[in-house]
């Protein structure tokens, strides 16, 4: 039996074919246009002599030409490869060969960098420029919208993809080196939909705001995917702004909205004229922890349960879920979703039991888990246990089976033989009321190994010193625990999905050749506190 994700546009242009499928400021695309242009995008690339299993990679922001090209390139049996629009040339030549892309399809803003990327490798990749009405294509590239327009009549047939077949390869962000391509199937790419539908309540009443990027797993399945199985309308933001975002939410009275933390933190502070936010039913939020503080006071002002999910690009992604205000568990990252397992492993890959005293790796098995990384068995293999992904995620699960992540393993700090966690520590840091944003770390020690740093942001206009904060945490944690230097800054740096990039504070610290803090006046070598 064939499927294909593709099919959730068609079904909702059948059923609902004048419903508004996307908005983008002024313009609008009923469910039968979308359909027929991503058809049209679909005869064409045959055309072109593009076969189905060829990769195509798109370089697309949140705008109508991305979903177009995502639905259109599958209808063709073809596999999507989204990347970061923000990336540099020979970045995206990585991305290119490594995924062996037959083409790329690029915005005008950033196709510089897609048609110089073209150029360093030695097979000849076409590259075609999506942009406003009427641009032209940069020189070394072809038109998107001519593509379009000279597409065969509709009347195009699906492909019809086996379930296992691979639909979207999702580059991870190489935090620990070159990103990895995770192969994602049809079969797991549309019940990871249907459980995203599940999980809002999506229909064709709702409004999702698309501001999380679409090139990424979390905006990708939760927003795109979602309301178009449900027949939603996705109203989009190409980037964030608070000022923005509070404004289509009034104009186009958005249900359901989606982000990371740092969008949260953004509409928070957003010091502007008031707007109408009073058709939100719903917000999600993921990518990492929101903190406590943040999500009671985003609830207070804006009247709307604030649910954390979790996930990761190779399980398509969401993998766990709060389903309600009601059910949830502050701090609780939720239970498995439909279909989805979820364990916590000791380092010896045995089972734990409950308990918050219990951390160990958490590890997923379900419809959601990718079928490996692209080129890259062994990584596969170290990934992947009698299909059980390994998230390298620590955590616990409590009695009622609410799961709760304590950190990273990699970013795990170890202090005199204590385990650190920098979760916990910045949860301490926000409740500081001049305290924005913050970020703790592990600095190298010579009498302990690892040390403790924050890395802080101010809010505007707030003041504090590093014995204040430091003090501040002192109160509030155990001795091993609490940062023993602040470094202030003043921004945080930002991935494009919204995540705090700690290694980048790594590498600026290196760079600049801090020495780490002195060694404490009191106790000997085995001292820790």
């Amino acid at each position: 039996m064939g499927l294909n994700l593709a099919m959730a546009l068609h079904d909702s242009a059948l059923t609902n074919p004048d419903k508004v499928a996307v908005i983008i400021d002024d313009v609008r695309l009923n469910y039968a246009q979308l359909d027929m242009l991503s058809d049209r995008l679909a005869g064409a690339l045959l055309r072109s002599g593009v076969t189905p299993g060829d990769r195509i990679v798109i370089s697309l922001p949140n705008v109508p030409q991305f979903i177009v090209a995502y639905y259109g390139i599958l209808k063709a049996g073809a596999v999507v490869v989204p990347i970061n629009v923000l990336l540099k040339s020979t970045e995206i030549a990585f991305h290119l060969q490594d995924s062996g892309a037959r083409l790329a399809i690029a915005w005008e803003d950033f196709a510089a960098e897609s048609i110089a990327a073209a150029a360093l490798l030695a097979a000849p990749i076409k590259v075609y420029v999506a942009g406003r009405p009427g641009s032209p294509s940069p020189p070394g590239s072809l038109s998107f919208d001519e593509l379009l327009a000279a597409a065969p009549e509709p009347g195009f047939t699906l492909f019809q993809s086996n379930p296992d077949e691979t639909a979207a390869i999702l580059y991870t962000s190489g935090t620990t080196g070159r990103p990895k391509g995770a192969e994602l199937s049809h079969s797991n790419l549309f019940m990871n939909a249907w459980v995203s539908v599940r999980i809002v309540n999506a229909c064709r009443d709702d409004v999702m705001m698309a501001v999380l990027p679409l090139f990424h797993t979390f905006g990708q399945s939760t927003i795109m995917n979602a309301a178009v199985l449900g027949a939603a309308t996705v109203t989009l933001v190409p980037r964030f702004d608070a000022a923005t975002v509070l404004q289509v939410m009034e104009r186009d009275r958005v249900t359901v909205f989606a982000g990371v933390p740092t969008m949260y933190f953004g509409l928070l502070q957003y010091a502007g004229p008031g707007r109408d936010h009073s058709s939100l039913r719903m917000c999600v939020s993921g990518g990492s922890a929101l903190p406590k503080e943040v999500m009671e006071a985003f609830e207070a002002r804006f009247q709307v349960a604030v649910l954390e999910g979790y996930g990761l690009s190779e399980t398509s992604p969401v993998a766990t879920f709060n389903r309600s205000r009601e059910e949830r568990r502050p701090l609780s990252i939720g239970k498995p979703v439909w279909g989805v397992e979820v364990e916590i492993w000791d380092g010896e890959g045995h089972p734990m039991p409950d308990g918050a005293e219990h951390v160990g790796e958490i590890v997923i098995r379900g419809h959601n888990v990718m079928k490996g990384y692209r080129n890259q068995p062994d990584a596969t293999r170290q990934s992947i246990t009698n299909g059980w992904f390994h998230s390298e995620d620590l955590g616990y699960r409590d009695a009622d089976g609410f799961l709760y992540i304590v950190d990273r393993k990699k970013d795990m700090i170890l202090r005199g033989g204590f385990n650190v966690y920098p979760r916990e520590i910045e949860e301490v840091l926000f409740q500081h009321p001049a305290i924005a944003a913050a970020a703790v770390i592990g600095v190298a020690d010579s009498r302990l190994g690892e040390e403790i740093k924050a890395v802080v942001q101010l809010r505007a206009g707030q003041r504090a010193d590093e014995n204040e904060v430091i003090d501040f945490c002192r109160e509030r944690l155990a001795p091993y625990k609490y940062p023993r230097s602040v470094n202030f800054v003043d921004s945080l740096p930002i991935g494009p999905t919204g995540k705090i990039l700690k290694r980048q504070i790594r590498d600026s610290l290196a760079a600049a050749d801090e020495p780490p803090p002195p060694p404490s006046k009191a106790g000997s070598a085995q001292q820790v506190f």
